[in-house]
């Protein structure tokens, strides 16, 4: 497992990285939520009560940053996070 600091405008967010067979299982983690990779599913973590964003088809922490948002929970549209932006933008919007 890598774990990177990830320095943003508003604040430094942690990249988790564990390798799977072919592709990573990525998550960045803000202050008020974070944001996933298609590995993980969005409706557990409404279920779960939590701030998140999701991103798909990437291979890096930098392809989640440029990626769009394909996918949020209810407390992620309350902080404005929305399908369309950039993982940067809903990470940016997480602290």
């Amino acid at each position: 497992m890598l774990i990177k600091q990830i320095q943003l405008e508003k604040g430094c967010a942690l990249g988790l990285r564990f390798e799977m067979q072919k592709y990573p299982l990525l998550v960045i983690r803000a202050e008020k939520g974070f944001l996933m990779c298609g590995y993980l599913n969005v409706n557990a973590a409404e279920t779960l009560g939590d701030t998140a964003a999701k991103v798909k088809g990437v291979k890096s922490f930098e392809d989640m940053l440029k990626a769009q948002v394909v996918e949020v929970t209810q407390q992620a549209r309350e902080l404005g996070i929305e399908p369309g932006i950039t993982g940067r933008e809903a990470l940016e919007r997480m602290f």
